[in-house]
């Protein structure tokens, strides 16, 4: 239909639906239009509901015809809730990772936002920055250079590598940059990769800064995380510090984006809109032409890349702060020694040591539970999940089977249901057993174990942590919770048990994620004037991953599996995309990507490979079974043309079928 030129004001809203174009609408009843804003909400019409909108354009001319528009039923807002650079930003995210525009917004509002009966917001106050307090903590060179270097590049666009070894003094990077753009009138948001970094973080902060530090995270209530927001939308809150969805909080006055721990999975969404919040920052840092930080010990290859590129500017924190020092590592060969329970009794020696010498011991497994397989002696049969391929693991101290994919839970068994015998073993470890192990041979001394079961009720893990600050614990257990971001200065030993879970792993990544969590875990021992040890429990010890880390360190690690990718055609010299479909039929889902796969390779470049269909690593999952196809260009610019012709395969043929199907830009995790 040819455009209707009308002279009356057309309202382009994004609306929560997958369609990819705004939607036009009439200004309500009783009005011209006037006083109407791009970015304001407003309360609108769509099919048999009412929903939250944003406006996004103004125009005077629509292709449809005038008699069939809707008008918009009310306004929520009497000014724009969202600038013109944060609209941009959405604009970004949608066209980046092919998302509808009103998904992506309405992902972006609080929950209490997206009410269509909430017209006014709520007046939350927050005081404005009163005293910055001084640091007495005194500054190496790096950390001068590297202050002065972001400090004068405030008020422009640069994204800098802050490539600093545990230890090294990052965080106090961070506040002294962050203090200047405060100073300046600025805001500041600092993005951690887990809610259970936040709680010392702000400690920091707000010891700092006394007052003007908000939190954003998913464990806030919908009013916390509305007061939060609002706060940083109207420049009340001159610091945010946030998991990776505070990358979508709204500012004022931008003045510095930091995202600690930038390797870390975390800071990638894996369900609905599946954005990075590490690179998110950086094209945010561009659109609001202000600098971007992205510190870590354990860099990740794509940062180093565009290090290596001139994207980013590297800065480098080589030594730890004060006295401390790297630790040592040590290789524990479990083909050689006694086990008990699956730890090696020279590791157990070793934790008596550092214990009789006062020190604090870390001790890593990153599985919790009792134990990961529950098998009957007599013939064989395990404790399967229903709905996955998976096993269940066992818990003792809420005795009960869990599933830790999809949630499934049973009680313990008492006899085999396949055979009847009663002699069921609980093999493997998990924290659980480990706790055991530890306190039936050190029952005098004090322990801890941190996991998700333990810190489920709110302020469990701060509580804990300040306990383990007090010295009430000697033995720490713990998961990937403990792995990053914490300062434990009377740790001087963590032992790393079950590594060769890792080492055998197919996917491409799987090298580069277990150096960088083995050096994470590493660097909570030795932080202060104690010298720290790292033991390795291992029965694979000649293996090339570990003995590279041990001998050379992380970056001789990065620089040989760069030429490794380099080779193999992978990120970051190479990108990918992931198509994942799931169904309750198997044959189903196989047909559907099989279509999918024959249609796109007969209109897409000859450059984009298509490779599968195949399935997850785990095929069935909560009762899906999940195939994948994978994509692969070394051209973004030819890759992403040739997405939005696939996607339309995929409408095309979805929207006939029963099947589920997602798409992941930039993938981290391959299945």
């Amino acid at each position: 239909m040819l455009e209707n030129q009308i002279g009356q004001i057309i309202l382009k809203i994004a609306v929560p639906s997958p369609l990819e174009y705004l939607l036009d609408y009439l200004p309500p009843d009783g009005s011209s239009g006037e006083g109407l804003v791009v970015g304001m909400r407003v309360s609108v019409s769509f099919g048999r509901r009412q929903v939250v909108g944003v406006i996004f354009a103004i125009a005077n001319s629509t292709h449809f015809d005038l008699a069939k528009l809707k008008k918009i039923t009310a306004v929520l807002d009497e000014e724009p809730l969202l600038s013109a650079k944060f609209l941009e930003l959405m604009y970004w995210v949608s066209d980046y990772y092919h998302h509808s525009l009103g998904e992506v917004v309405s992902s972006v509002l609080p929950k209490l936002l997206r009410d269509t009966k909430r017209k006014k917001d709520e007046n939350f106050t927050l005081t404005a920055p009163g005293k910055i307090n001084e640091s007495h903590l005194r500054l190496n060179g790096d950390q001068c250079h590297a202050i002065d270097i972001i400090k004068n590049c405030l008020g422009y666009f640069q994204t800098f590598l802050l490539d600093g070894v545990t230890g090294s003094g990052k965080t106090e990077v961070y506040l002294r940059v962050i203090e200047a753009a405060v100073v300046a009138g600025k805001q500041a948001l600092l993005l951690v990769p887990e809610i259970n970094l936040t709680p010392q973080m702000i400690a920091r902060f707000t010891e700092h800064f006394s007052t003007g530090v908000v939190v954003f995270h998913s464990r806030l209530t919908p009013r916390e995380r509305l007061a939060s927001w609002q706060l940083a939308q109207r420049g009340a809150a001159p610091i945010i510090i946030g998991t990776r969805s505070a990358i979508f909080t709204p500012l004022k006055s931008p003045g510095i984006i930091v995202v600690d721990e930038e390797h870390d999975l975390s800071f990638k969404q894996q369900t609905g809109l599946k954005y990075s919040a590490r690179d998110l920052a950086v094209a945010r840092g561009k659109l609001e032409n202000i600098p971007v930080v992205l510190g870590s010990a354990t860099p990740s290859l794509e940062s180093i890349h565009n290090v290596k590129k001139g994207r980013y500017q590297l800065l480098s924190l080589v030594k730890r702060i004060g006295a401390a020092v790297q630790p040592t590592f040590h290789i524990v060969d479990m083909r050689s020694q006694k086990l008990k329970n699956g730890i090696a009794l020279g590791l157990l020696g070793e934790i008596n040591r550092h214990i009789n010498n006062g020190g604090q011991v870390l001790v890593f497994l990153n599985r919790r539970g009792f134990a990961p397989l529950l098998i009957c002696h007599h013939c064989g049969w395990t404790a399967n999940c229903r709905y996955c391929d998976a096993r269940l693991t066992l818990h003792q101290t809420k005795k009960h089977l869990g599933c830790h994919h999809c949630g499934m839970a049973m009680s313990i068994p008492s006899h085999c249901p396949h055979c009847g015998d009663e002699k069921l073993l609980a093999l493997g470890i998990g924290t659980e057993r480990v706790e055991e192990i530890l306190r039936e041979h050190f029952p005098t001394t004090p322990l801890v174990r941190i996991d998700r079961d333990t810190t489920r009720s709110k302020n469990s893990l701060e509580n804990i942590l300040g306990d383990i600050h007090d010295d009430k614990y000697q033995i720490l257990i713990g998961t990937q919770m403990l792995a990053k971001g914490h300062h434990f200065p009377k740790v001087t030993m963590v032992a790393i048990l079950n590594v060769d879970q890792s080492l055998g792993n197919c996917d491409f990544r799987a090298s580069e994620h277990l150096a960088q969590l083995i050096m994470q875990v590493a660097g909570r021992a030795g932080r202060a004037a104690m010298s720290g040890e790292v033991y390795l429990q291992t029965h694979m010890p000649d293996h090339p991953l570990l003995l590279s880390l041990i001998r050379d360190g992380y970056g001789k690690f990065v620089t040989n599996c760069l030429v490794e990718r380099e080779h193999a055609n992978l990120p970051p010299y190479a990108h990918l995309a992931l198509i994942q479909a799931e169904g309750k039929n198997q044959g189903e889902v196989d047909t559907f990507l099989s279509v999918v796969c024959d249609r796109a390779k007969k209109i897409i470049h000859t450059t984009t490979k298509i490779f599968g269909p195949v399935p997850n690593y785990m095929e069935r999952k909560g009762g899906y079974f999940r195939l994948q196809l994978l994509l692969q260009n070394n051209r973004r610019h030819i890759l992403q043309p040739d997405l939005v012709k696939i996607l339309d395969i995929l409408r095309s043929i979805g929207n006939k079928s029963r099947i589920k199907w997602y798409l992941d830009v930039d993938p981290l995790e391959l299945g």
